[in-house]
């Protein structure tokens, strides 16, 4: 308990996650502080081309082997079990309807590129090696929980609540070939085809500023999420408990899974933070399209608001000392 009160202090105040509550706060009392649009998505597209060039460069250095085989099979246990297992909970438990627990299992299912972003500057911090594959199990991630959502609420409501107009290659479209989805495969193309001299002429882009501009981005994250805080009557107590709960359930799955299977403390860390998070760019783009009767209020206010502010600060290091604490009593 001691090491996890120590890790979060540790994160909370580093630079990035400074910048965050400081755009929280920003947000509450009112200020008129913003970050233009434009600025932001261009940071957006930074990150994704940093993370998935710097994942190519690192898996040009082995190659493409057969340890992919245990990462490919946890990110495909996790990508259909997370969703389903959402989903149940919701509906059974929790007694949302059908429409609506489709709509946030599918947020809960995918995944958030800026968490995974600020997980690994973490283990970039602790001097903990992750390999690069991980930034295409994330891709591969993203998807298939918005697909499997969707097919059960067509299960349980018979299509009530989705669009007359809904048709499967929009959905496909949407979950396979959004930006977010290109822009980190095929960056991490380019970083495998150019390997480390690609790296050595493009590091004072990909490298150095890195940590800068995630400051800024976090700032607009936190103000984001700030201006969402009053929303939260209308999630009410459940679903709050369900927002802040359901990561910690979900990182523990990904953890013993990851263990069993063989992979590294960084690697195995970064599935949690995978699970863990839930989507805001992706998955609401496919959920206003296949269940336009959703309630975003919902599922934009669970992830954002909540889940993501409760990771970036919270969350990232409880899941690195619950990786630590499960590999030891696995190993």
């Amino acid at each position: 308990m001691q090491e996890i009160l120590s890790n979060a202090i540790g994160n909370i105040s580093s630079p990035p996650i400074l910048f965050f509550m400081l755009g929280f706060a920003a947000a509450i009392i009112k200020s008129d502080l913003f970050i233009p649009e434009q600025i932001a998505k261009a940071f957006s597209i930074y990150f994704m081309m940093a993370i998935g060039f710097k994942g190519g460069v690192e898996l040009s250095k082995n190659g493409i082997t057969s340890e992919l085989f245990a990462p490919m099979a946890v990110t495909v246990f996790l990508g259909f079990t997370i969703p389903i297992l959402a989903f149940y909970i919701l509906k059974s438990i929790l007694k949302i309807d059908a429409t609506n627990s489709g709509a946030i299992a599918a947020h809960y299912g995918s995944v958030s590129v800026v968490t995974f972003v600020t997980a690994v500057a973490f283990l970039i911090n602790e001097g903990v090696h992750y390999n690069g594959f991980m930034v295409g199990m994330m891709a591969i991630m993203e998807s298939p929980a918005i697909f499997i959502s969707i097919l059960l609420v067509r299960l349980y409501s018979k299509q009530e609540g989705l669009s007359k107009s809904f048709e499967a290659k929009e959905l496909i479209r949407e979950s396979l070939f959004n930006s977010s989805i290109v822009l980190l495969l095929g960056s991490m193309v380019i970083g495998y085809s150019t390997g480390t001299k690609g790296m050595e002429i493009t590091k004072d882009f990909f490298v150095s500023p890195f940590y800068g501009i995630l400051c800024i981005f976090l700032l607009e994250m936190g103000i984001l999420a700030g201006k969402r805080i009053n929303e939260f009557k209308l999630v009410g107590a459940t679903l709050i408990s369900f927002a802040l709960i359901m990561p910690i359930i979900n990182a523990i799955i990904a953890i013993v899974i990851s263990i069993l299977l063989g992979l590294k403390t960084g690697d195995a860390f970064l599935f949690a933070i995978l699970s863990a998070s839930a989507s805001y760019i992706a998955a609401p783009a496919a959920v206003r399209l296949a269940l336009p009767k959703a309630n975003p209020s919902y599922y934009i206010t669970m992830s954002l608001a909540l889940t993501f502010p409760f990771n970036i600060t919270f969350g990232i290091p409880l899941y690195y000392s619950l990786t630590f604490l499960i590999e030891q009593l696995f190993r």
